[in-house]
């Protein structure tokens, strides 16, 4: 399998495509509030009768009995974020950080703790179906991406974090059919495609951080590096 060429075009195009996505009804900026309601589920009906935004259902795993949680999102097309966005600062592209690597398949239940951003230190376990393993400059990386509703997430950190990028980490998908978690291959990391995570366009997702594996010592200069606003706008001003 080759590299496969990104132009400086298709750079460009996604980072159009990006922005749509962010300042989309229920993107990463309209989220204002998520709120958990316990066992039971929420009733979702009533709740969007009587709403003026959109509202969604949420479902996870009780960090502490293992049990279903259940909760709302609420997403404002015109929430204080979008009014604000300005940007996302973004690396010119850079042909050097597409990297082949090579994803060799594990047992199918194999989990991996991921601390995530509003646990207080907790971890939740990820299923991982796969090492994604590559050597750069002389130093073997293998890294954990874990099945993301079908897609290969890999949340990383690199020495740009919390200086010229987001501090908590960056995402990445992985090229990868879920049909093919189960077997051997190649596959491409284009870290121009690293994105800042959803938690650093509204404080209220939960978002994972990277585990030991997944931090580079070296800076990453490729991809997106920091969501900027105008003025004094604070993401975190309404929690």
């Amino acid at each position: 399998m080759s590299t496969p060429v990104t132009t400086h075009e298709d750079h460009v195009r996604w980072q159009s495509e990006r922005r749509d996505a962010v300042t989309a009804r229920t993107g990463n900026l309209a989220l204002v509030e998520t709120r958990w309601t316990g066992s039971e589920r929420p009733d979702l009906a009533t709740e969007r009768a009587s709403a003026s935004v959109t509202v969604t259902a949420l479902e996870r795993k009780d960090l502490t009995t293992g049990e279903p949680e259940y909760g709302l999102r609420v997403w404002d097309a015109e929430s204080p974020a979008i009014q604000a966005f300005d940007r996302i600062d973004t690396y010119e592209y850079d042909p050097d950080w597409v990297i082949e690597a090579q994803f060799t398949p594990v047992d199918t239940d194999r989990t991996v703790p991921f601390e995530h951003i509003r646990d207080n230190g907790g971890s939740r376990e990820l299923v991982v179906p796969g090492d994604i393993t590559f050597t750069r400059n002389g130093v073997e990386h293998r890294l954990a991406a874990f099945d993301d509703a079908g897609s290969l997430l890999l949340v990383f950190g690199d020495a740009t974090n919390g200086t010229e990028t987001y501090g908590a980490g960056r995402f990445l998908f992985v090229p990868r059919e879920t049909a093919e978690f189960g077997s051997e291959g190649t596959v491409v990391l284009d870290f121009n495609r690293a994105f800042v995570p959803p938690c650093g366009f509204s404080a209220q997702y939960n978002c994972p951080m990277p585990p030991a594996q997944n931090r580079f010592t070296e800076p990453i200069r490729a991809g997106e590096k920091n969501v900027v606003f105008t003025g004094d706008f604070d993401i975190y001003a309404a929690l």
